[in-house]
């Protein structure tokens, strides 16, 4: 094993879903995998979990403390797979010096807003309906990698078919290591 994998959650951490099951079966066996949920990260403690809340209290400093938390307890070169707001902290993790191979964000939340991109290699995934997704001048401006599924909105990475399509990419980032 050895391969280093770091998954950070969507907005709704460890309790949104049981959709990150489908990524670790796939991928345990071929990764060293560590689990940060978005929400832990951040030190989020909110009386009430609506959606609202949860994004103001990323936007209103939490997104900063999740990036300050993730660099303190990873400096080690890791691949990264981060779901909404998830992929926003692994992306600032890497402007601001975190060491990644590789970084998977998907439905990034707010990366239009982003001028840098992190100095590793990339895949930015969004679905077709997803209404806060980049366009492809930003994309070009950035000279980012993104890639738009169509039929798919803001939570396409909890589909099957999408699972098995990042798994697989994230698969053949150890096939092409090891070759």
């Amino acid at each position: 094993m050895g391969t280093k994998l770091l998954i950070i959650s969507d907005m709704w951490g460890a309790k949104g879903g049981h959709w990150i099951t489908s990524y670790l079966g796939y991928l345990q066996q071929y990764y060293d995998i560590s689990f940060y949920d978005s929400q832990q990260l951040a030190n989020l403690d909110l009386t009430v979990g609506s959606e609202d809340n949860i994004m103001d209290a990323f936007f209103n400093g939490g997104i900063d403390r999740a990036v300050t938390h993730l660099m303190a307890k990873e400096q080690e070169p890791a691949h990264i797979l981060g779901f909404g707001v998830g992929a926003t902290i692994a992306w600032k993790a890497g402007l601001s010096g975190m060491p990644m191979e590789s970084l998977y964000a998907i439905s990034p939340t707010r990366i239009q807003l982003e001028a840098q991109k992190p100095q590793c290699g990339h895949n930015i995934l969004f679905g077709e309906y997803d209404l806060s997704k980049p366009t492809y001048e930003w994309a070009d401006r950035m000279c980012a990698e993104l890639e738009i599924f169509p039929n798919f909105g803001r939570k396409l990475y909890t589909d099957e078919k999408i699972i098995q399509k990042i798994s697989q990419d994230l698969l053949a980032q150890i096939i092409k290591k090891a070759g």
